[in-house]
């Protein structure tokens, strides 16, 4: 069996309490072959030299662990600017705030380089290579350059824009052809992979063997969705934690004569916060009857503090928070409970449990794992309501959820109103559509899928 090397931004111990269903997925999948996992340490020298990191190695059982660090140069341009001030904006429909800085691009390419030159000494002939996000784009045409012949698949995390706005990118031809240098490219959506079949027939003239093969540059690539799941069973498993438990019954006493709307994401700007609230706020304003009995409780962990974009975001949400809650609150209810911290993991699923309805309302996102993490752990005889944004990846499998447009502040509202009001078996029934999706399609499922393609075989 070949060895399974996985390359990413950072690199996770799947051995750990605080690991993520990803990171157990493809732990165990490297712990089969006795694989290698290789990124970034975590660690900024500054005063280090451009393009050189020190490389780290360990073992996580049989899985060994490759971990570089980067100056302060790299991680400002690579980190930072380019991936972070461009990719991230611009995959997200977000020219606006999207920082062309032309230096940030020749750091991009210069980690990607190091990367490249580190890795390939840990390289064997018959190594399976499995390359993740948009920080390491270029990373297969680099070691394709140093000669490395291995299968390479990339996985893009993020979406993908349409051809327009991906072309607004001074270097967008460059990051493309790049891809070309990967045998196989997933992404998380139909959406997304219309998308690239439309950019690389439009701007690249590739041809388009079929649905999932194009050609050019004198490379052939396979492109296909590959939606990501979670690991259903260990999640229900944390459910059952004390941890959980206890957030689940604290939170029920506290609430007791309130129906709970719950939201819970990293501070970004995709995630669609500020219509979030006002949609909120027109719910007490046009449902009054939801004055005194619901709350929304807001969990927004901190996200790239140093970031103007980010800082303006969250001085937004405070206003429209504290406005919401002196417009409406009573001595004996707050509307709003908008919390700007993190919240252990492990409690997480009670959170879920507690609450009526959760509201992931992106204004675009890759996938959104926090929808199908509600569904998980929900009690199927008196399940809640999920309320999904129609730009987030999760909307092509989970039909079943009341679906909105994020920028319809008012439908949105009637939304809320509907999920709040929806009635037992209407909610049961689509729980168990929902339950019965995300069981059959978890993290375990794309893994498989996706490393069942790059071998080879047609993935199913």
């Amino acid at each position: 069996m070949s060895r399974l090397v996985v390359v990413s931004n950072r690199v996770g111990d799947p051995r750990k309490a605080s690991a993520g269903g990803l990171a157990v997925a493809l732990g165990q999948a490297l712990q089969s072959t006795g694989g290698l996992w290789f990124g970034w340490s975590g660690r900024v020298v500054e005063g280090g030299t451009p393009g050189e990191g020190e490389l780290h190695l360990g073992h996580a059982g049989r899985v060994q662990l490759a971990t570089v660090d980067l100056c302060g140069d790299d991680h400002r341009s690579h980190y930072l600017g380019y991936s972070n001030g461009v990719l991230w904006p611009v995959f997200h429909y977000r020219l606006d705030l999207a920082d062309f800085d032309a230096g940030y691009v020749s750091g991009y390419r210069r980690v990607n380089q190091m990367f490249a030159h580190k890795l390939a000494s840990l390289l064997r002939p018959d190594d399976v290579i499995w390359v993740h996000d948009y920080h390491l784009i270029p990373l297969a045409a680099e070691l394709r350059a140093m000669g490395c012949r291995q299968r390479i698949g990339f996985f893009l995390h993020i979406p993908l824009p349409p051809p327009l706005i991906l072309a607004a990118i001074p270097e967008h031809d460059w990051l493309m052809r790049c891809l070309f240098a990967y045998d196989l490219v997933g992404f998380q959506s139909q959406a997304d992979l219309a998308h690239f079949s439309r950019y690389v027939g439009h701007e690249v003239a590739a041809d388009v063997l079929d649905d999932h093969t194009f050609r050019a540059f004198g490379m052939t690539l396979q492109a296909q969705d590959f939606p990501i799941g979670i690991d259903v069973e260990e999640f229900a498993g944390l459910a059952r934690s004390r941890e959980s438990q206890d957030m689940r019954r604290q939170m029920q006493k506290e609430y007791a004569r309130r129906r709970l709307l719950l939201g819970v994401e990293r501070m970004d700007y995709s995630k669609g916060l500020p219509q979030r609230f006002k949609a909120f706020r027109q719910l007490l304003q046009h449902y009054p009857e939801n004055v005194g009995s619901a709350t929304l409780i807001q969990i927004a962990s901190p996200s790239r503090e140093a970031v103007d974009a980010y800082a303006s975001l969250r001085q937004e949400l405070e206003s429209l928070s504290g406005a919401i809650n002196g417009d409406f609150g009573e001595l004996d209810w707050m509307p709003l409970r908008y919390i700007h911290r993190n919240v252990a993991r492990r409690r997480l699923p009670g959170l879920y449990q507690a609450a009526r309805v959760a509201l992931v309302t992106p204004l675009r996102d890759g996938m959104n794992l926090v929808a199908k993490e509600f569904i998980a752990v929900q009690d199927p005889q008196d399940p809640g309501v999920l309320v999904l944004s129609r730009f987030a990846g999760a909307a092509e499998q989970l039909a079943e959820a009341l679906q909105v447009n994020p920028y319809d502040i008012s439908r949105t509202a009637e939304t809320m109103q509907r999920a709040l009001q929806m009635p037992l078996p209407e909610r049961q029934e689509r729980h168990q559509a929902l339950l019965r999706r995300i069981r059959e399609q978890d993290v375990h499922w794309w893994c498989q899928r996706f490393l069942s393609a790059l071998h080879g075989h047609t993935a199913c």
